[in-house]
């Protein structure tokens, strides 16, 4: 892991803290693990001080700890060292609901991860009506806060809607615009595309209130055809297949921790 330009090494404010578990695993070798780099790669960080557990530099190459407890960021970003936790990317098809299991007897996410034999949660909410990516973890901490509207953790949406699109529907939205439940404002509006009577739009919020998106684009007098999530946070849905999954890497989930403030 490079650090970013201009950057500085972490400050140890507090270098008398003893971070060591004698019963760990060195750390260089867990960090290798993570995917940070080479074992010499992560002894040449940690003697750079760009590493930090518990909040607190290290710069020792014998340090030990237990990856299950403690927290350990590299150039400010956290690692995740825990190989039980899992972290995945869903392409949610059509018609099927965010549940693990449907008593009436729809498609399920359930019925997508069948073969998988770890519990995994899924990460807020898509309507059936709505493709696109969701996100799957065991891990319930960032699970909660990336759900939680006051880490501001954005969305992304693609909307097919009836055009043209006046000019001042993206400054109304920005500002803010009043629904049933109260008032919301989106983070970012685009128009993407458009055509005789269609447009296509991009809608960027952090509200996780109920058809948020297909709500806002009807009360400014667009509703949706079709709507697409293609981003949560640092996460991109790219070209993966709808019902497919695939492992998220160890930039977006450093990413996605650093979105969550953890």
């Amino acid at each position: 892991m490079r650090p970013p330009r201009g950057s500085q090494a972490p400050r140890d404010t507090t270098p008398d803290v003893d971070v060591h578990d004698p019963n760990g695993v060195r750390l260089q070798k867990l960090l290798a693990a993570a995917g940070v780099g080479s074992r010499r790669a992560c002894e040449i960080i940690i003697g750079q001080g760009r590493v930090e557990v518990d909040g607190h530099v290290v710069r020792e190459l014998g340090v030990r700890i237990d990856p299950a407890t403690q927290t350990v960021h590299v150039d400010g970003e956290r690692i995740q060292l825990d190989a039980d936790r899992r972290y995945f990317a869903l392409n949610k098809p059509l018609g099927v609901v965010s549940t693990m299991q449907d008593d009436l007897g729809r498609p399920s996410l359930g019925d997508l991860l069948e073969q998988r034999h770890d519990r995994l949660f899924h990460v807020g909410r898509l309507d059936s009506d709505t493709d696109g990516l969701l996100l799957l973890t065991n891990d319930g901490e960032l699970a909660n806060r990336l759900q939680h509207p006051s880490y501001g953790v954005p969305k992304t949406y693609v909307a097919t809607v009836p055009g043209p699109v006046a000019r001042d529907v993206g400054r109304r939205l920005r500002e803010g615009v009043m629904l049933e439940d109260g008032p919301v404002a989106v983070d970012s509006f685009k128009l993407v595309d458009s055509a005789p009577g269609r447009a296509i739009v991009e809608v960027v919020v952090h509200e996780g209130r109920k058809h948020i998106v297909r709500r806002l684009l009807e009360e400014v007098g667009h509703p949706v055809e079709t709507l697409t999530r293609v981003q949560v946070g640092p996460v991109l849905l790219g070209d993966l297949k709808p019902g497919k999954l695939r492992p998220l890497n160890g930039r977006e989930v450093a990413a996605l921790y650093k979105a969550a403030g953890l």
